[in-house]
């Protein structure tokens, strides 16, 4: 996820993706995406187990501001906010 100005890079899990980006749109959740107004989501990837899902985003945590950006360019070259395609 990011922020309007794309400032910002957030990685996180979630067993609902739907529902937990909406509550970062509403600003329901207090936490880092609320202080910097992350709230657009621009890449995801859905795993079938919570194990696998955890480990890749230790993996994605792990990897350089420019990995990331990579990796959002591979499947949002536009950097077009995805939550209203899920």
């Amino acid at each position: 996820m990011t922020n309007s100005k794309h400032t910002v890079l957030y990685t996180g899990v979630t067993s609902n993706l739907i529902s937990r980006i909406w509550q970062h749109k509403e600003k329901l959740v207090d936490s880092f995406t609320k202080k910097y107004h992350v709230n657009m989501l621009m890449y995801y990837e859905v795993f079938a187990d919570a194990m696998s899902a955890i480990s890749r985003e230790k993996q994605i945590k792990a990897g350089s501001r420019q990995k990331k950006i990579e990796l959002i360019n591979s499947m949002n070259r536009e950097w077009r906010d995805l939550y209203g395609d899920l």
